[in-house]
C-alpha cells in the first residue's frame, strides 16, 4: 500500500500522463525518448494493438536502460490475463478504460497500483469501495469540466485523472485542473498523427515542454 501511494503522489505531481500505441516499435522507443527528453516522467503505453505486448517490453528495456525515473505505465487493460502479463513484463502501474474485477484482484494481488476508468457516479462508487484512490473519469470530451465539479463533493478521499477531451492550450487544461481533476491524460491532441507520420519529434518535444510548463503554471496559481 505505501508504494502504491508513493506512485498516486509522482503521478498527481506531474499532473501530464501522455499516452500512446504504435505498431512500429521504433517508433514507441523514439515517442517515449522525446517525451522523456521533454521532462515527462510517466507515460501510459495503450494495449491496442497486436504488438502492443512486444512493443511495451522493448519500453521497459529503454527505460531500465536510459531513462531514470520514469514511470511507464500500461493502458487499456480489460482482464486479469492482462493485468498479469503486463505486470510481469516491468509495468509500474496498470490504467483501464473500465472497472474490471478481475483486473482489480490481479492488481491487488501483486500490489500494483490500478486506476480504472469510470463514467458513472455508481461505477466510481464501485471503485471506491474496491479500495482505488486514483480514478480515471472516461471519456472526458463527453463528461466535461462540468461533471466532475458535480460530482467531487460526493466522494471524499479519492483523486481523479481525465482522458479524453484534454487539448494542448492554456484555457482547456486550466478549466480541467479547476474542475478537480488532479491529472491529465493526453493522446492524439500531443502526440499527432502528423507528428508519428512525419517523424516531427523537435515539435513533440517542443509541444510537450509548452504543455509541462502550463500546468506548472496552473498548479503554482
Amino acid at each position: 500500500m505505501e508504494r502504491e501511494e508513493q506512485l498516486i503522489q509522482e503521478v498527481k505531481e506531474i499532473g501530464l500522463l501522455p499516452l500512446y500505441y504504435h505498431d512500429n516499435a521504433a517508433i514507441c522507443l523514439k515517442v517515449a525518448n522525446t517525451l522523456y527528453e521533454a521532462g515527462v516522467k510517466c507515460i501510459e503505453f495503450t494495449n491496442r494493438g497486436e504488438h502492443a505486448f512486444a512493443n511495451f517490453k522493448h519500453l521497459v528495456k529503454l527505460r531500465d536502460e536510459k531513462m531514470k525515473g520514469l514511470l511507464l505505465a500500461v493502458g487499456t487493460i480489460k482482464t486479469g490475463t492482462d493485468a498479469q502479463k503486463f505486470i510481469d513484463a516491468g509495468a509500474d502501474f496498470l490504467i483501464s478504460p473500465i472497472f474490471d474485477s478481475s483486473v482489480c484482484d490481479t492488481a491487488y494481488l501483486n500490489k500494483t497500483l490500478w486506476i480504472p476508468g469510470c463514467t458513472t457516479p455508481t461505477e466510481i462508487h464501485v471503485a471506491q469501495q474496491a479500495g482505488c484512490k486514483l480514478i480515471k473519469l472516461f471519456p472526458g470530451n463527453v463528461l466535461g469540466p462540468g461533471f466532475v465539479e458535480a460530482i467531487m463533493p460526493l466522494f471524499s478521499g479519492i483523486d481523479f485523472t481525465i482522458t479524453g477531451g484534454v487539448e494542448a492550450t492554456e484555457e482547456n487544461l486550466s478549466s480541467w485542473f479547476r474542475s478537480g481533476v488532479k491529472v491529465v491524460g493526453m493522446g492524439s491532441k500531443l502526440i499527432t498523427k502528423d507528428i508519428l507520420k512525419n517523424g516531427d519529434y523537435e515539435g513533440l518535444k517542443a509541444k510537450t515542454k509548452e504543455v509541462l510548463a502550463i500546468i506548472k503554471k496552473i498548479k503554482a496559481q
